[in-house]
């Protein structure tokens, strides 16, 4: 399988977790990494593969409509919508459907192999978002796990 991290570009690194992003505050501080050849400190980027994860993550953390002002009117995700809603089959189904269709407005992604939103285990207000998909021309498959509460907000 063809590996083009080109095509997915580059970006500062915003979350610190791409595997189990489980902050639900998004982004709050720019990570830095210490230079090998100078020692000195420099602001962190991601590319590839973890670049996509954090740009997916951030698209669904960020409420739909938020960036308008930006010109970004369609940027984001409706999760936000479910704050509040009691963890049911029904509120995990519209999970499902916001989480597809903040997929379908990422233009580096080819399929979606699957979408599962499960109850979180020890949080009657979390649930659980596993995505399953394919990116770029390559078809590189990539998952996302993270958690999305039901209860508070983005801070």
């Amino acid at each position: 399988m063809v590996f083009e991290p080109q095509r997915w570009g580059d970006d500062l690194q915003l979350l610190r977790n791409l595997e189990r992003q489980s902050d639900h505050r998004r982004g709050r501080d720019l990570a830095t990494r210490k230079r090998p050849e100078t020692g000195g400190v420099d602001l962190a980027t991601l590319s590839g593969a973890d670049n996509l994860r954090q740009a997916l993550l951030l698209r669904f953390l960020t409420p739909a409509g938020e960036l308008a002002a930006l010109g970004h009117p369609d940027y984001g995700s409706r999760l936000f919508e479910l704050v509040g809603e009691l963890n049911t089959e029904t509120t995990r189904n519209r999970a499902k459907l916001y989480v597809l269709q903040a997929l379908a407005a990422e233009p580096r992604v080819a399929e979606v192999r699957s979408v599962r939103v499960t109850p979180g285990r020890d949080d009657p207000t979390r649930i659980d978002i596993a995505v399953e998909l394919v990116a770029g021309e390559a078809k590189t498959r990539l998952n996302l796990v993270f958690p999305f509460f039901l209860e508070g907000g983005a801070a």
